[in-house]
């Protein structure tokens, strides 16, 4: 299981939110490449990033951080948030960073996903499912539309999509636990390599999907409030799990 630290970034700030409640924002550092670096010091093998301010508006605003964090890190990175044209995808690749991660357009318009993978390849493109009550949210989790996040995953598959992040928003940045029972639904139904996100808050909630057949799994607000020790972490689950 791969474990990725999450850097949420927001008017160039490290930041979390709370179930993705843009006015109830929390900010840990105006520095997000030494949080980044920080990351990878304690043996982080892939970081995720969010682009919130992109996520909302629906186009990058976020590159500078991104690109300055890309210079000071080796491992490989992600990335999410207003990435809604294959132009946007480029743009993103061109800063360095690995992979991309495609929610509101990928329910707007699957087509784009199948364009988007026959042009950069699968591995480097991953489609992010952010859930409310098991249906998917949209522009910034402002907007929750009538696709199941199951539904929605099948069809990206079909689409030659190979990773999802999945978020259940109820539970993110609560740090209440995670939602097992529809990741589990996730892994089990849709046969995709599933990062779950949102609400792990504790060694024993990483476990917990890492039973279930996750991929990987997204840690935030956790390691920002010291309740998980992500070099502790690295090596019960993925020196050790993989």
């Amino acid at each position: 299981m791969i474990l990725f630290p999450a850097i949420d970034i927001k008017n160039g700030q490290c930041v979390r939110l709370r179930q993705g409640n843009f006015e109830e924002t929390h900010v840990y550092s105006n520095a997000p490449q030494i949080v980044a670096k920080q990351w990878e010091a304690e043996g982080a093998s892939y970081i995720h990033i969010v682009d919130l301010d992109g996520a909302l508006v629906g186009h990058s605003v976020n590159d500078t951080a991104i690109k300055t964090i890309v210079s000071e890190v080796k491992v490989p990175i992600q990335v999410g948030g207003g990435i809604r044209t294959i132009k946007d995808i480029d743009q993103k690749l061109s800063l360095g960073i690995d992979r991309v991660i495609i929610g509101t357009k990928a329910v707007q318009d699957p087509g784009f996903v199948k364009e988007a993978v026959s042009i950069f390849g699968a591995e480097r493109i991953v489609i992010g499912i952010d859930a409310k009550d098991g249906m998917v949210a949209i522009e910034g989790w402002e907007k929750v539309s009538d696709y199941h996040a199951v539904t929605l995953a099948l069809e990206m598959k079909k689409c030659g999509i190979q990773t999802v992040v999945y978020t259940d928003i109820s539970k993110d940045g609560m740090l209440q636990g995670p939602n097992i029972e529809h990741t589990k639904e996730m892994v089990k139904l849709t046969g995709l390599q599933i990062i779950a996100s949102g609400g792990i808050s504790s060694m024993k909630d990483l476990e917990m999907v890492q039973e279930i057949g996750v991929y990987g799994a997204i840690i935030g607000k956790a390691l920002y409030e010291k309740k998980i020790v992500l070099n502790k972490a690295v090596n019960m689950f993925e020196t050790n799990g993989l």
